[in-house]
């Protein structure tokens, strides 16, 4: 793919955002361009519940939610039969490359967008030059629209060269809420990996530099905690009543009590709080939707345990019941020094690239972690690489968006890599 092509594809999936598991469009349109380039090139397309383990998806939205997105996939014109495949929110694609004798490289990339506006200022140059969301109150504020374009810019790359192996590109769903990862990593596709990359476009670093091999990865589960109690007139007999916001926000108070742990970094945050009908009824229900984190899965546990002990406390203090169901979470994971290196010799000799660091620290959560722990407990290999492009506003933010140049910086280097693991071993 030239440049143009590049910067193309990026802009129409940054105009139609998707959030987690309603990238029907986002995964239509990866699927026609990769037929329109590849063809009989590719050895397989494995397209929505082909490419995941269904079973294995995490906070997956409401019926309402998937028939809202569905439905405005349909209206952009996009290939009936694919979209019926992807009926109910079974997104995604695993792209499959075959050329002979060699070793089996992944590489994942993920799609969907984020549930935030974007900005609209002339300034932000979606906005200035046509290609801001077209869907309102969604946005790609933190470049999965490049990444799924330097997937298709790679499988095009390496079908050109002389590689010898198997590629296999899985385009990943459901990142921002750490749901579609483990969906993937359970699927039988990773079972044959013996060297997986993993990108992301940003994280702080400038146009120009590429992190060899991040870590630093927080494990991280999402909980959600429901207090029922008893309802009751406030001014007439508040003692007849059991109060669910009462418990919620003793459990929020003392959340953040938990303390830190001695062999790494903790979190805890309690996100979203809410609950009661109006101020002359004692509230009757009330939820917390939290999150824990650990610099290792172990850390992310004990944070869980007493999470979860503060929260029955809370509820039993204040007479009232409490269930707990866990929304999505990931494990911890490192990059293996061996494609850490590859990454930054083929990175070093590749033109654009001004500055290569060996790592550094995500400081985040990301459910690549499934993949990467999945390859490496079945005796192979996994690195997560960082490709750095400017970007005016930070990740998440409504004036968020990349640097082009960097997308073909990340197709040089990663389809770089890929050679050199498939001729050099891995």
């Amino acid at each position: 793919m030239s440049t143009d092509d590049l910067v193309s594809l990026r802009r129409d999936l940054h105009r139609k955002p998707e959030p987690a598991w309603c990238e029907f469009y986002t995964t239509a349109r990866i699927v026609d361009e990769l037929e329109s380039r590849l063809g009989d090139e590719l050895a397989a397309l494995h397209v929505g519940p082909e490419a995941i383990a269904g079973d294995e998806r995490l906070a997956v939205p409401d019926e309402t939610e998937l028939t809202g997105w569905y439905e405005r996939a349909r209206s952009a014109g996009i290939d009936e039969d694919v979209l019926e495949s992807l009926e109910g929110g079974y997104t995604g694609a695993v792209a499959v490359l075959e050329r002979g004798e060699g070793p089996t490289v992944g590489l994942r990339v993920d799609i969907d967008g984020l549930p935030r506006a974007e900005s609209d200022d002339p300034e932000h140059v979606p906005a200035a030059e046509g290609f801001r969301s077209e869907h309102e109150g969604a946005m790609h504020a933190c470049g999965h629209d490049a990444h799924a374009t330097i997937g298709i810019g790679v499988l095009e790359r390496i079908a050109e060269s002389d590689f010898s192996g198997t590629l296999k590109v899985f385009f990943q769903p459901a990142e921002e809420v750490v749901g579609g990862g483990k969906s993937m990593a359970k699927s039988e596709h990773i079972d044959d990996i013996d060297a997986l990359l993993a990108i992301h476009i940003g994280l702080d670093h400038p146009t120009g530099e590429i992190v060899a091999g991040i870590d630093g990865f927080l494990a991280v589960r999402h909980i959600e905690a429901t207090f029922t109690g008893e309802s009751a007139h406030a001014g007439g007999h508040p003692e007849q009543g059991r109060n669910a916001v009462q418990a919620m926000a003793t459990a929020v108070q003392n959340l953040y009590g938990i303390p830190r742990h001695n062999d790494g970094r903790t979190r805890v945050n309690a996100g979203v709080v809410e609950g009661g009908t109006a101020a002359n009824v004692i509230p009757e229900e009330a939820r917390i939707l939290a999150e824990v984190r650990g610099e290792t899965t172990a850390l992310m546990e004990y944070v869980d345990d007493h999470a979860r002990r503060v929260v029955r406390s809370a509820a039993e203090m204040h007479a009232c019941e409490v269930e707990f169901s866990v929304g999505a979470e990931a494990p911890s994971a490192t990059s293996d020094q061996v494609l850490v290196d590859i990454v930054a010799d083929v990175a070093g000799e590749t033109p654009g690239v001004e500055n290569v660091l060996e790592r550094d620290e995500l400081g985040g959560s990301e459910d690549a972690t499934f993949l990467m722990r999945a390859v490496q407990e079945n005796g192979g290999n996994a690195c997560y690489v960082g490709i750095g492009t400017d970007h005016p506003g930070g990740h998440h933010t409504a004036t968020f968006d990349v640097d082009e140049a960097s997308i073909a910086h990340g197709v040089d280097v990663i389809s770089g890599a890929i050679e050199r693991i498939a001729r050099d071993g891995a």
